[in-house]
């Protein structure tokens, strides 16, 4: 896309969704429900009796759809005019590859780039060998690395919105709700350890104020 008007008309990624009724959309409900109670440390935890794999694939499809909604809303501001790299502050700039289709790391616009990694991350959830909907199904072996490297670059995109569109996220009132979904993840990320510390650096301030009022 390089016409940046006709940006707002294109629809963004379709929505995951965890067949009703399924063992896991009894585990969205439940993840649901304890986050409603507020004790966010408590509600990343795994339930008594549940398979870890599980836990952070449900998990995953729901920040992969929460990340979504919170980028189609500043979709109009993210351009190629005005992210002509994907940045996460001065300091750190993101080059894309995924090893198949682009083998070699390369610099492109956020909004190129967040389309490639949305993109990448639902072929990897359609996956039925890698994310599997169906009850007895096991997981692969290479699962959780695979789950690591997704939320890796779902936080790029959290990274991305809070260093560049921060502004735009204030004026459509939507800070409470990117800091109460950025919250979860790295609640969640921190608990199973997920994502290595490096990583998290962009925004490592931001995670202290968040995380230090619930120890």
């Amino acid at each position: 896309m390089t016409h940046s008007g006709n940006r707002s008309t294109r629809t963004f990624k379709p929505k995951k969704n965890i067949p009703e009724g399924s063992h896991q959309y009894e585990l969205l409900k439940h993840a649901e429900a304890t986050l409603g109670s507020g004790n966010l440390r408590m509600a990343v935890m795994l339930p008594e009796g549940e398979d870890l794999n599980e836990w952070v694939a449900v998990n995953t499809v729901d920040f992969f759809n929460q990340i979504n909604m919170l980028y189609g809303t500043i979709t109009d501001f993210c351009t190629e005019e005005s992210c002509p790299v994907m940045s996460a502050g001065p300091k750190y700039e993101y080059h894309w590859a995924d090893g198949t289709n682009i083998k070699k790391p390369i610099k492109c616009s956020a909004p190129k780039y967040i389309d490639y990694l949305m993109t990448w991350v639902q072929d990897q959830l359609d996956d039925e060998t890698l994310f599997p909907s169906k009850i007895g199904v096991p997981f692969k072996r290479n699962f959780m690395s695979v789950a690591k490297t997704i939320l890796k670059r779902l936080f790029r995109v959290y990274a991305h919105i809070y260093h560049q569109h921060f502004d735009s996220v204030m004026e459509l009132q939507e800070e409470a709700h990117l800091n109460t979904s950025f919250k979860h993840f790295i609640f969640f990320v921190q608990e199973f350890n997920l994502i290595d510390r490096k990583e998290l650096v962009p925004l490592q301030e931001l995670i202290e104020k968040l995380t230090t009022k619930d120890r």
